[in-house]
């Protein structure tokens, strides 16, 4: 390195990369330090702590009640569901194993499993109030910047998820309303990443040939 650095107020090459490097390890060691909090309580409440299963309840009880509402559109049963959710997450919490696998993705499995049984059963049918999922915010660390993606909540794109064939909808239910990775759809829907990623294409396909007036 230069022993003089001639644009005052930049840092030189050397030490920016250090800074990058060094933020990037920082949000490496918080990350590892979060799954190791989450690891300790799963292990906690595999031995019977309901402190430590009250805090994952907590943690993941949002993350469930909206994916069950999305798909009956009704609270008082969202609620029944995401009840039955967590007893049965809290009497199976012995066989959960990583994998892989994080605890949020396997409780929504258990809720998709639930939902399944549910219209299985013959007494409802899908049917969601759009007006009421408004208010699902659009979050997680995966969302594309695309134009459908950004406008999700918006009430004509949240019809045209609906007219998706039901893997495609899931699908996109899980990976933009909820944030979850390819990985973790993967697990939920019981498929390959890659596979979600070729469902993921063609429904984010339809929905812009759906909503190209609205998109132009």
């Amino acid at each position: 390195m230069p022993e003089s650095w001639s644009f005052a107020g930049l840092l030189p090459p050397a030490a920016v990369g250090g800074a990058r490097t060094s933020e990037l390890a920082v949000r490496e060691d918080a990350q590892e330090a979060e799954c190791g909090e989450l690891r300790a309580l799963v292990l906690r409440a595999k031995t019977g702590d309901s402190d430590a299963f009250g805090t994952l309840y907590d943690r993941y009880l949002d993350l469930v009640y909206r994916y069950i509402y999305f798909r009956v559109g009704s609270h008082p049963l969202a609620e029944d569901l995401t009840s039955e959710t967590f007893l049965r997450a809290l009497r199976r919490i012995g066989d959960f194993t990583w994998q892989g696998r994080d605890f949020g993705a396997w409780l929504v499995t258990i809720a998709r499993n639930l939902v399944a049984d549910h219209f299985k059963s013959g007494r409802y049918r899908l049917e969601v109030s759009t007006a009421e999922v408004l208010d699902v915010p659009l979050e997680g660390a995966h969302i594309p910047e695309n134009a459908v993606v950004t406008a999700i909540i918006n009430d004509r794109v949240l019809r045209a998820v609906r007219d998706l064939n039901p893997e495609q909808q899931e699908c996109v239910v899980l990976r933009f309303l909820h944030g979850l990775s390819l990985a973790e759809t993967a697990l939920i829907m019981g498929k390959k990443s890659g596979a979600i990623k070729a469902l993921q294409f063609r429904a984010i396909r339809s929905l812009a040939r759906a909503l190209k007036p609205d998109l132009a």
